[in-house]
């Protein structure tokens, strides 16, 4: 009994198998006595990995954040009010006066965002049926740990207002920044294959465009040290860390995600190994509008925006193979 329940579950599941196959090799429509008229549709499968160069404007995020500065008119030196009460307790501080207060907004930051990471994507998608150099495909896109650091990372003159002293202005650098940058990007996009006729040549290059929309998130990791020393006094950014023994503020590890929509544009070249096989060289240009860096409190309840990048587009240059089947 149990070798004719096999023997019956085999057939069934050949039947299926040869059913699935004829179906799946030989796509259009069904014209009569076993024949199907072929319309070019094929379902595509692709991977791909490569390099990716990241590129964007970095600007201040950062608000009104003031701090006071002291100015000695015997070595014109310009300290801050955290070095002034340091040296205050160790009697060191003769000869100074208050100059002001800077505002840290008013300083640019010191560097552009330009990096190089790792890329990788998959897709899926369709032919069109009788336009086949037409392909859609829904596809995932990563860029792996762009990393962004500057030390200083603000830097530049800023006045000083509000002291003793008038007409006074400072060079200021302020804070240092290690950071990691990952994107996904899931996309929607449209590829034109420049090839004649409903079947794709092989042993032969063929051009192809493709543009697109996607969702962007992406996930900026921050670890923000105050070496400058302007920056631990202020009582905004207490509950962004812990101020150590020396009075210094130890910010947080901090992490935020940013979300956006994306526009992709693509170019490349396919090689045909066979009817079903291709080889794929291509670059792919994706707009980000802008995402951002913040400080973020111990529980994740509160962030303060710390800078942006903005218009960040990432150039990918990625080998691949493509399945049409």
């Amino acid at each position: 009994m149990r070798r004719g329940c096999l023997s019956f579950a085999v057939l069934v599941l050949c039947g299926f198998i040869s059913t699935a196959h004829a179906n799946w090799e030989y796509s259009g429509v069904y014209v009569g006595d076993g024949a199907y008229q072929d319309d070019g549709s094929r379902f595509v499968l692709s991977f791909r990995a490569g390099a990716s160069m990241g590129l964007a404007s970095v600007k201040n995020q950062v608000g009104t954040l003031a701090t006071g500065y002291w100015y000695n008119e015997s070595n014109n030196t310009v300290i801050t009010d955290a070095y002034y009460q340091d040296c205050i307790d160790k009697g060191q501080c003769s000869g100074y006066v208050y100059a002001g207060i800077a505002d840290l907004a008013d300083v640019p930051v010191s560097k552009n965002f330009s990096s190089f990471s790792f890329a990788a994507g998959a897709s899926v998608g369709w032919t069109i049926p009788n336009t086949p150099q037409w392909r859609i495909e829904l596809g995932w896109d990563t860029i792996q740990k762009s990393e962004y650091n500057a030390s200083p990372l603000f830097e530049g003159e800023v006045p000083l207002v509000g002291g003793d002293v008038s007409n006074v202005a400072i060079y200021l650098e302020s804070s240092s920044l290690q950071s990691e940058v990952t994107t996904d990007v899931i996309s929607a996009m449209a590829f034109y294959d420049f090839y004649d006729g409903l079947y794709k040549p092989t042993r032969k290059a063929i051009p192809y465009v493709g543009f697109g929309i996607g969702y962007a998130d992406t996930k900026t990791v921050m670890n923000l040290a105050d070496l400058y020393g302007d920056l631990s006094t202020d009582a905004n950014l207490i509950n962004f860390g812990k101020v150590d023994s020396n009075g210094i503020l130890q910010f947080n590890r901090s992490e935020v995600n940013t979300a956006n929509i994306a526009g992709v544009l693509a170019a490349g070249f396919s090689y045909g190994i066979n009817d079903s096989l291709f080889l794929d060289l291509g670059a792919r240009l994706t707009y980000i509008p802008k995402i951002k860096w913040a400080l973020v409190n111990e529980d994740d309840t509160n962030q303060r925006d710390w800078i942006s990048a903005d218009n960040l587009i990432y150039a990918n240059i990625m080998l691949g193979v493509r399945f049409e089947f």
